[in-house]
């Protein structure tokens, strides 16, 4: 270790002055100002080089991992050696991590109750992510970290094994772990000062279930954990940040009842969809708002997206050469169908039989194609298919029959004498064609390449069912899986479906947090970025791409807010709208403006027409962005609807579907 170590370990500590004050009489004056400045060089690094943030006025103190650290040198090395992680991602990763952890309170301060967001993307790395931070902040002597995994006990346990993995197994002897993969938490035999004051760091990952928050809490309000905790740093992550944890009568209280036995605690939200955590009432100050700090996690490379699969729509000032359309990799339901799929009504649903419709026909033969090229390619890693209709649990059982007798059909026929001419190699031509395989520098495979895996694939298929009831859930950590799972909430949220390569997805949603998490198809697809198919309606296509628009404005004004150096407390994030789509359930403090996402001034006009020349009794009300300042969308020229105060008063019994509005049209022009 260099003396310079010892000196940025006191500044990370302490703060810069305080370092340099310290050890001033050991170290000659050029030798101590070339140490301060290597010092602010490390932390401009950091500061510098990651994604965007909202953190204006934070107190600077981080400038990396240390060279005595334990935690995160071992994970580093453990994401090389067993996750293979190329140099380029590893250094990524560090990179996102250390700013989430140089935006955390400097530890060596006796009090703070930090509240931060931490935004990345639906199945992108937040979990890996979360976990380096956990290991550098246990590398700066926090001893209690608690993981709020989701509401369903299949995420809890994937997240406590990736954890035991990455943290508690590389270093047995500096963690006590207060959970397991096999049991949430439950008081133990201890008492917390037992845990509290130990030379290691405690982990938890606990469900977001009242039963279990209420007992950890009792556990910790006992007169010995509330003494150790006075001293504790604690860090608590709050995975999937908008489930559960906001605007909810028993899970958030007991959240922020937790948070304040923690005079020194940090508190990070991890979503992908932080519609409901940005609406947080930021006035009060006992809740969940994240005052302190907004990040934007980097899209990690080779990540697919609702850009790279849907397309989005061209934003404000935008050249339309550059805006993405997407693969071809959507198929289109008729909405027609969709009461083939799942029944209308609770009576419908106990005798329901799905529909083997075309369109799900092909979406399972391709699965089980694109399983087979992958096979053929030498990747022999788990494969699954999502089929996610409806939330009905009988709905789910109807299907397997239907899969089942589709598995012994399809192996009766691939024993016939000329497969090579059958639909199979009819549909492995047209979608293989449909993908430019060239994009990720590979040839496309040949049907007849296929032919020799494709029996093996069909055979091996399980058909899973996983929803609240079932006891057959998905399990990758027992040899290589290849499944049809057929499911609703347990699938939609936070778990990953590893190797997901075709989707079958026609249940609809209201609002925009709902539906993104629901696309279990975003990731990263590794050596078969061309075969991934998802079959779904023209309406949830449609949505899913207004939803890659409101993300790419969403994480440019966050980027903004940065370089205009403002907080969450400054300014809100601007959310736009949709016609018939909610943001979120939880709208919050949340206020609707009109305003132009260039930031320009427009000038709105009202005039009456009649009822032939306006709109014909029904129309939608107008894009708008909520929690803004005041303005209207310029992108909005056309003739829309809009709700003055003269229109209410001349309301008419044929009005629109806002029902403040009757007769009116708007136009907008930029002043």
């Amino acid at each position: 270790m260099s003396f310079y170590d010892v000196f940025a370990g006191w500044a990370k500590k302490y703060d810069l002055d305080a370092a340099v004050k310290r050890f001033s009489e050991q170290l000659p004056t050029e030798l101590a100002e070339e140490y301060r400045q290597q010092f602010v060089n490390d932390m401009e690094k950091i500061t510098n080089g990651g994604p965007p943030i909202i953190a204006a006025g934070r107190d600077e103190w981080y400038s990396g991992p240390g060279i005595d650290d334990w935690y995160w040198p071992a994970l580093r090395q453990e994401l090389v050696r067993e996750a293979r992680m190329s140099d380029d991602v590893v250094r990524s990763l560090n990179n996102a991590s250390s700013i989430v952890v140089a935006h955390t309170p400097r530890p060596s301060r006796k009090k703070w109750s930090s509240r931060g967001l931490v935004v990345g993307y639906v199945q992108s790395g937040k979990t890996t992510n979360f976990t380096s931070v956990a290991a550098k902040l246990a590398d700066e002597d926090y001893r209690l970290i608690i993981i709020l995994s989701g509401i369903h006990n299949g995420l809890r346990k994937q997240t406590q094994i990736r954890l035991n993995q990455q943290l508690k197994n590389l270093n047995p002897d500096r963690w006590w772990a207060l959970t397991d993969e096999s049991e949430d938490f439950r008081i133990p035999s201890h008492e917390p000062s037992a845990s509290l004051t130990s030379d290691k760091a405690v982990l938890a990952v606990v469900k977001k279930n009242a039963t279990v928050l209420t007992r950890l809490i009792k556990w910790l309000e006992r007169d010995n954990g509330r003494r150790e905790l006075q001293n504790a740093r604690v860090l608590v992550i709050d995975d999937e940040a908008d489930q559960a944890s906001v605007a909810t009568g028993r899970i958030n209280p007991l959240i922020n009842r937790l948070l304040r036995l923690m005079p020194r605690c940090t508190y990070i939200g991890y979503t992908a969809t932080p519609f409901a955590n940005v609406f947080i009432d930021p006035s009060d100050e006992q809740d969940l708002y994240p005052k302190d700090f907004i990040l934007n996690l980097p899209i990690p490379d080779g990540y697919f997206g609702p850009e790279k699969l849907f397309g989005r729509n061209l934003v404000e000032g935008e050249d339309p050469e550059t805006a993405p359309d997407g693969y071809d990799m959507i198929r289109t339901v008729p909405e027609a169908d969709l009461s083939l799929f799942r029944p209308a009504g609770k009576a419908a649903a106990a005798g329901f039989v799905p529909t083997l419709t075309d369109e799900l026909e092909d979406s399972i033969l391709w699965f089980w194609l694109a399983t087979a090229a992958r096979r053929a390619r030498g990747d022999l890693g788990h494969s699954t298919m999502l089929i996610h209709t409806s939330v009905k649990t009988e709905v789910h059982e109807a299907f397997k029959p239907v899969l089942d007798g589709l598995r012994r059909r399809s192996l009766d026929e691939l024993d016939g004498e000329e497969p090579a001419s059958s639909r199979w190699a009819e549909l492995w031509e047209r979608e293989s064609g449909a993908v430019p395989s060239e994009d990720w520098g590979r040839k496309q495979n040949e049907f007849h390449e296929l032919l020799p895996h494709l029996k093996d694939v069909v055979e091996g298929t399980q058909v899973i069912l996983d929803n609240y009831k079932s006891t057959d859930r998905l399990d990758y950590t027992k040899g290589t899986v290849t499944a049809i799972a057929v499911g609703g909430n347990t699938l939609s949220r936070g778990l990953t479906l590893e190797g997901l390569i075709s989707s079958f997805f026609v249940r609809g949603a209201t609002a925009y947090d709902t539906l993104l998490q629901m696309g279990r198809w975003f990731g990263f697809r590794t050596g078969f970025e061309d075969l991934p198919r998802i079959w779904t309606t023209p309406s949830l296509e449609s949505a899913f791409r207004h939803l890659a628009t409101v993300e790419y404005e969403m994480r440019d004004d966050i980027d903004r807010y940065q370089r205009e150096n403002l907080t969450p407390t400054d300014i809100a994030v601007r959310i736009r709208t949709h016609p018939v789509l909610r943001i979120t359930a939880k709208m919050g403090a949340a206020q609707p403006s009109y305003i132009s996402f260039a930031g320009r001034r427009l000038q709105t006009r009202y005039f009456w027409s009649g009822m032939q020349t306006g709109w014909p009794g029904t129309c939608r009300p107008p894009p708008t962005s909520s929690r803004t300042h005041s303005g209207t969308d310029p992108s909005d020229r056309k003739v829309m609807c809009g709700c003055s105060a003269t229109c209410r008063s001349r309301a008419s019994s044929r009005s629109c579907r806002d029902t403040r509005c009757t007769r009116t049209r708007r136009t907008s022009t930029a002043s």
